[in-house]
């Protein structure tokens, strides 16, 4: 076996192990109650994890048996990984890049405006006929009530570092002048006009802030916290598939010539 197939058969080897935990980091992911409702982020990483193991797969039988019809397979659905997963990246720096959020004095935690979000997010999450499912997924979520259990006092809750999705839509905006009762309980507002999202606010369980802009561009502001995270993991994984893409090729190339020489010593050719 050449140097370049048993280098490359080594790295297949390792992405197809490490295809497994990436498969189930997407089904953790896919379950997390931050994320349930949104399928943007959660099913593209089983199917990343899944793409790498079978292509992994292909590669290592094609460099370690040196078989070049396999290796060629391999090159070419490399290739298409590579590209969907440049794809993926740029699209989401591109969506990402604007940040809708702002700090509130007084508090760890921020409040967040549709507007200084990607009109892309806005149209594909927010929008009318989608806002509607993931609403009545929130409603019946322990994103909010957990914060219930978490925090006995109003000076547990403001020095909080909660996450964009509970703050805007497990409580009123600060805008409102609400007094805080419990994390999802708050009477007796101040300026209840200041803020259109102050006349949404009900202490109703089911209610709560799930119809506010300011869930909407929480959510938004929880995807964009995901995205940016997935950025990192998809700058390495374009970078060592890369690597293993300009590696397989040397081993396609040592295989044909074997093929080759190997039909010119028994007269085939």
């Amino acid at each position: 076996m050449a140097v370049s197939n048993r280098i490359t058969a080594i790295l297949n080897f390792v992405i197809f192990l490490s295809s497994i935990p990436v498969i189930a980091a997407g089904i953790w992911l896919a379950s997390k109650p931050d994320n349930e409702c949104v399928q943007l982020l959660r099913w593209p990483v089983v199917v990343l994890g899944g793409l790498l193991l079978l292509v992994s797969l292909v590669g290592f039988v094609g460099a370690y048996c040196n078989r070049p019809g396999f290796l060629a397979v391999y090159l070419f659905c490399m290739a298409l990984l590579i590209l969907l997963l440049l794809i993926l990246l740029v699209i989401a720096f591109t969506v990402t890049r604007p940040d809708g959020s702002h700090p509130v004095a007084g508090t760890r935690f921020q409040e967040y405006r549709l507007d200084g979000y990607s009109s892309w997010l806005r149209n594909h999450v927010t929008s009318s006929g989608s806002w509607q499912n993931v609403r009545t997924c929130l409603a019946v979520s322990d994103v909010c009530p957990k914060l219930d259990r978490q925090f006995s006092s109003a000076h547990q809750f403001f020095a909080a570092d909660i996450s964009p999705l509970q703050s805007g839509c497990c409580k009123p905006p600060p805008a409102c002048g609400y007094t805080y009762e419990t994390p999802t309980t708050w009477i007796n507002p101040d300026n209840p006009t200041s803020d259109p999202d102050c006349l949404m606010w009900s202490n109703e369980r089911t209610r709560l802030c799930y119809d506010c802009s300011g869930c909407k561009a929480g959510l938004l502001g929880n995807l964009r916290q995901e995205w940016r995270k997935a950025n990192a993991v998809l700058i390495v994984a374009v970078v060592v598939l890369i690597f293993v893409y300009l590696v397989a090729c040397a081993a396609y190339k040592n295989a044909q010539i074997q093929n080759i020489s190997v039909r010119y010593k028994h007269g085939w050719i």
